[in-house]
């Protein structure tokens, strides 16, 4: 699986929960999305991982 179609589902629902500073699933998906977004090639390592452990 690539990381791409996985964070853009992530960033979706941020957008969904309205950007509001005090609800704690928007925090929660908002700063998960930027450390991964910035992680991505470590998450793609990850995912990669998982996919051979699952196969």
């Amino acid at each position: 699986m690539k990381a791409e179609p996985l964070l853009a589902e992530m960033n979706r629902l941020r957008k969904d929960a309205e950007g509001d500073p005090e609800d704690i699933e928007w925090l929660a998906l908002h700063h998960a999305f930027c450390f991964i977004s910035y992680k991505v090639g470590e998450f793609q390592q990850y995912l990669n991982e998982q996919a051979e452990l699952e196969s």
